[in-house]
């Protein structure tokens, strides 16, 4: 006989077993300040390390204190909250714009507070866990369709009836791919419809459009992309996440989204460092040309070693390899040199799509590049060689 509890023990152990046993056990990695080549972050401006948003973050924790006490509808909600708000707000073409802790929760929030059970969801088949996961949190009828395919929602979207809410849910940039996506025919689509759009730009906000605004900003107006998503921890180097849209969606999701309701605001020091990444954003577009640089001289040489480059023309350029256990060995090499990549496996991607997942910041040296080139290109060398032992 079991006793109390033994149940939950052996259940956890057997969990355990079996992700070990498919060679997807996850482990995290300690990381101390300098002394190792970040190619996994998000960091795409280099924002996150810059002294001026530190001493932004520290003026803010003095002026405000290091937390808000409270959630934004109890007492929490600061001027300085209202002031990000409204820069966001401007940054996306927006009438108004809302905080968020996380870019989870703001995806949670959002569909938990537009979705129930007579809402009909349409979601890419690549689109981000948290937005597959604020769908079942509102109990909405959700169906996916073909990663980055229109014709296929097309398909979908005339078999609803018209009278039914409808709302299709796309990431901008795909996190584990790169490639961006078609902002405009997902509106056009979605609006023949009826339905409305919403666009998770975690990974364009920063690094796309003309002034930073992301995939979607100021070219696809709130008539197209009725809910725009965006993340701060990326691109901008803080911490958080935004929804913006019209006054309208705004106020709802302050009455309905529950994650928002029952979550103390965001500490004030992360938004002033926020505002302070926004005025460095504007004023120092010098940062995304280099990035584009970086960009654009990883595809070349990356072609030239042979690797096999996805098409992505952002900052998150991925490298297929297929097997779990060759993209762990690759990172592991790489790791090695000092150097630190994304091996991202199953479930993250679908199985025989594990790929070492590489980003590109602004603050990325030549030096760097040619350190990872020669990495990958020994990685790639030895494959090879192993490859020819073991061949006919």
């Amino acid at each position: 006989m079991l006793a109390p509890g033994d149940s939950w023990t052996t259940w956890l152990a057997e969990r355990r077993e079996q992700r070990r046993a498919r060679g997807l056990w996850r482990t995290r990695r300690c990381q101390a300040p300098g002394g190792i080549l970040d190619f996994a972050g998000n960091d795409y401006l280099g924002l996150a390390g810059d002294p001026r948003l530190a001493e932004a973050q520290a003026e803010g924790a003095r002026r405000h204190g290091a937390g808000a006490r409270a959630s934004h509808l109890v007492s929490g909600h600061l001027a300085v909250h209202e002031a990000l708000e409204q820069r966001l707000a401007a940054l996306t073409g927006r009438p108004a714009a809302l905080l968020f802790s996380t870019g989870y929760m703001a995806n949670l929030g959002t569909l938990q507070a537009l979705c129930d059970a007579d809402t009909r969801v349409f979601q890419d088949r690549l689109n981000h866990a948290s937005l597959l996961d604020g769908t079942a949190l509102a109990g909405a009828r959700s169906r996916r369709f073909h990663h980055a395919d229109l014709e296929d929602l097309e398909r979908l979207l005339s078999r609803t009836p018209r009278e039914a809410r409808m709302l299709v849910v796309s990431d901008g940039v795909f996190s584990m791919d790169g490639d961006v996506a078609d902002i405009a025919g997902l509106a056009a689509t979605t609006h023949r419809h009826g339905g409305w759009l919403m666009v998770d730009d975690a990974h364009g906000l920063g690094v796309l459009g003309a002034a930073g605004d992301g995939c979607v900003g100021r070219a696809h107006g709130i008539g197209r992309v009725p809910v725009l998503v965006g993340t701060l921890g990326k691109a901008l180097g803080s911490a958080g996440a935004f929804v913006a849209g019209s006054q309208a969606l705004i106020d709802h999701l302050v009455q309905f989204a529950r994650p928002y309701i029952y979550t103390t605001a965001q500490p004030p020091g992360v938004t002033a460092a926020t505002l302070k990444a926004l005025d460095l954003l504007e004023a120092e577009p010098e940062r995304r040309t280099r990035l584009a640089k970086l960009i654009a001289r990883f595809r070349k040489e990356a072609a030239t070693l042979g690797l096999p480059l996805a098409g992505s023309r952002t900052p998150i350029q991925p490298l297929v390899l297929g097997e779990s256990h060759r993209v762990m060995h690759w990172a592991a090499r790489l790791a090695e040199r000092g150097i630190l990549v994304g091996a991202i496996r199953e479930p993250t991607v679908p199985r025989g799509q594990a790929r070492l997942r590489i980003t590109l910041s602004a603050a990325h040296r030549d030096a760097d590049l040619e350190a990872l080139f020669e990495a990958l290109a020994d990685c790639h060398a030895r494959d090879a060689l192993a490859e020819g032992e073991v061949g006919p």
